[in-house]
C-alpha cells in the first residue's frame, strides 16, 4: 500500500503532477514542491490570510486545504497574478499607495483583494474592510491596505 498520492494541479497556468502525503497541505505543497514561495505560512490555524490564494477563482486560504482536494483544480498563486513587468492592478495599487509595510501579508491581502475585485468591482470602504477580516496584519493599521483596494477599483481592476 502507497502512502503517497498523485495528483494533478494547474497551477498558475502550469500543469503539475504530483506525488503528496493524503495529508500535505496545500500551502507546503505549494511552497516545498513547486517552490512558490509567495504564499506565505504565517500561523498554520487559518487565521492570519497570508497564504491566501485563488481556487478556481475563490479566495481561500491554502493551509484549510489538503493538496489531494485540489487535484484537478486551477490555482492562482501572488506569483501568477502579474510580473515584476507588469503587475496586476491590485498589486501596483498596494505599490502606489503603501499597502504594505513588511510584506508578510501582501501575497495573502492582494490575493483576497483581488477576488473582492472580480466579484464586487466597485466595493464601499466598508466593503472591502469585511472582505479583508480574514486577513492579519500586524504592521499597516489598514488604512492604506484599503486605500490600496479601492485605488485598484477605480482603475477597474478585476482577477
Amino acid at each position: 500500500m502507497s502512502s503517497t498520492v498523485n495528483v494533478r494541479l494547474n497551477v498558475n497556468d502550469a500543469e503539475h503532477d504530483l506525488e503528496v502525503e493524503p495529508r500535505l497541505l496545500l500551502v507546503h505543497a505549494l511552497r516545498d514542491q513547486l517552490g512558490l514561495t509567495g504564499t506565505h505560512v504565517g500561523c498554520d490555524t487559518s487565521n492570519c490570510g497570508a497564504c491566501t490564494i485563488h481556487l478556481d477563482g475563490d479566495a481561500v486560504k491554502s493551509c484549510t486545504i489538503l493538496a489531494v482536494q485540489a487535484d484537478g483544480a486551477q490555482i492562482t498563486t501572488i506569483e501568477g497574478l502579474g510580473s515584476e513587468d507588469n503587475l496586476h492592478p491590485v498589486q501596483e495599487a498596494f505599490w502606489n499607495n503603501h499597502g504594505l509595510q513588511c510584506g508578510y501579508c501582501t501575497p495573502g491581502m492582494i490575493m483576497a483583494s483581488a477576488a473582492l475585485l472580480a466579484e464586487n468591482p466597485n466595493p464601499t470602504e466598508a466593503e472591502v474592510r469585511h472582505a479583508l477580516e480574514g486577513n492579519l496584519c500586524r504592521c499597516t493599521g489598514y488604512h492604506n491596505i484599503v486605500k490600496s483596494v479601492l485605488a485598484a477599483a477605480q482603475e477597474g481592476a478585476k482577477a
